[in-house]
Parts: structure tokens; sequence; C-alpha cells
């Protein structure tokens, strides 16, 4: 199998990123060197990630990294709570807030009260981990302020006791991807594979991309080159991308049959994230 050429650091819109890693808001003497990794966003925890006891100075930490110029996503608090309160006051309009990660999120109405509290311009990405989240999915998708889906997988199955079988997964992965497309946006982030064999995040992530995922969520930086590669268009399909695009123009974009508007489409986008990503066909 070819293997596609990407660079080590490129930079990648949030709307079509792959690797999202996670990082507990504690861990300040980490964050410097979570920046300069491959993944293409960062996000900092508040919630899970930090136990009540520190949330205060977890979010003291996130302050003081953004204070010194540095930006990055944030996972808050679940809606209504205290410690929610608490995220949405200290990191409202401040400039090193790239977004917000909203946990648990079951309803629309808590990503709109989010996304308006946050002054109205902060993308909120809801974090569905729960089967009435999962059931919910397509009003969430809609509900103002939806930059992307995510989905919580560890908490999913806890809350319905499914196994992390790529069969008992399929049916909240296609859930999300379904409601992502109907609601337009880009298709929804995966769970972290908690492994750290390679193989087996390999396989996850393949299994991800073949139900619609276009991103996933990340503990460790040493499986960013996996994330990346696997979420990535091969070189291949970008060689042909980019030799139909050619053919495509030089006979005047002409449409000749009723295949060649769906391959444009597909074409144009493998073509498009193959830019974005860095990578030239081999």
């Amino acid at each position: 199998m070819t293997t596609p050429s990407i660079s080590t650091k490129h930079h990648v819109p949030a709307e079509i990123s792959r690797s999202w890693l996670l990082l507990s808001a504690r861990e300040e003497d980490r964050f410097d060197k979570a920046r300069a990794s491959r993944s293409d966003q960062l996000i900092l925890d508040l919630e899970d990630g930090v136990d009540p006891s520190h949330k205060d100075s977890a979010r003291a930490s996130v302050l003081k990294w953004f204070s010194d110029g540095n930006d990055a996503w944030v996972r808050i608090n679940v809606h209504g709570t205290s410690f929610w309160e608490d995220d949405i006051e200290l990191l409202r309009g401040n400039e090193g807030l790239s977004g917000v990660m909203l946990a648990k999120v079951e309803r629309p109405e808590e990503v709109t009260e989010t996304f308006e509290r946050l002054g109205g311009k902060t993308p909120v990405i809801p974090l569905i981990e729960s089967a009435l989240g999962i059931e919910a999915a397509v009003a969430i998708a809609q509900a103002k302020g939806v930059f992307r889906l995510a989905f919580g997988s560890g908490d999913y199955r806890r809350d319905t006791g499914t196994s992390a079988t790529a069969l008992a997964m399929a049916y909240p992965r296609s859930r999300l991807t379904v409601a992502s497309a109907i609601a337009g946006l880009t298709g929804p982030i995966d769970g972290p594979t908690v492994s750290k064999s390679h193989p087996i995040l390999r396989e996850q992530s393949e299994t991800a991309v073949s139900l619609g995922l276009t991103g996933k969520l990340c503990l460790d930086t040493n499986q960013l080159p996996v994330i990346n590669e696997t979420f990535s268009p091969p070189a291949s399909d970008v060689g042909w991308a980019r030799d139909f695009l050619n053919e495509f123009n030089e006979r005047g974009r002409v449409v000749r049959d009723g295949s060649d508007l769906p391959r444009l489409h597909r074409a144009e986008r493998i073509d498009g994230l193959a830019r974005a990503f860095g990578i030239e066909p081999v």
C-alpha cells in the first residue's frame, strides 16, 4: 500500500481537522509540547480529566497559557452545572479560545445556551455520550452554534452496556454521520482508542472512516501519525482526483454522462483535503 507524504506539522482548519488531542488542563507542563505535536487541534480538558477539587486551578492554568498568546479548544463541563457556569464565566471573550467541546450533550438547547452565553461567536462541538444523546443527534446537529459533532464512545458504552466492537459501535457512529449530513456539517469526530496498539488503532480508525467519520479524539501523541494518515485521502486517491480534474478541465468541464458530476464532487473533495493536509501523490 502506498503511503501518502504528510508534513510533520501542517496547519489544518478545524472544519476538516482529523486529530483532536485531548489533554487534562491540570497538565500545564505539557501544554507547549502538545501544541507542537502533530495534532490538528488541541483540546484542554476541564471536565472528566480534572477532579472537582482542582477545577479552579485547572481553569487558571488555561487562562495563563492563553494570556501568553496561545490558543486551543477547551472541553467544558456539563451544561447547567456550577462547573459549566464557572467555565462560561471565565472563558467568555477570551482570544485564546478557539472553541468549546461541550460534554454529555443530550438536548439541542444545551448547545444553543452555551453558544449564546459565550457571546454568540464561539463554535461549539457537542460531545454526544449517551443513548438519549444519540437519539437526539439530528436535533442537536441543527442547534444554533454547532460546529461539528463528536462521539463520546466510552460513556456511551457505559450507558448502554454495549461492547467496543465495530458492530456494536456501528449504529451510534452512523447516527452521528447521518445527523451531520442533514445539518450540513463536516463528518463527526470519533471517540478515542484507549489501546496503545497501533494495529488496533488503525483498524478502529479505518472502521470509523468507512462509516463517514472524519476525525478522532486522541489521548496519546504517539497515536497522532496513525490517525492523521488513516483520516487522510490515500495517495492513490489523490492521484486519481488530480488526473480526473485535469482531464475534466481540459475538455471544457463538459458533462458527458450521469457519473461525471458525482465523480467531480468526489475529486474536488479529495483534492481539497489533500491540499489542506499537505499530501502529494507518490
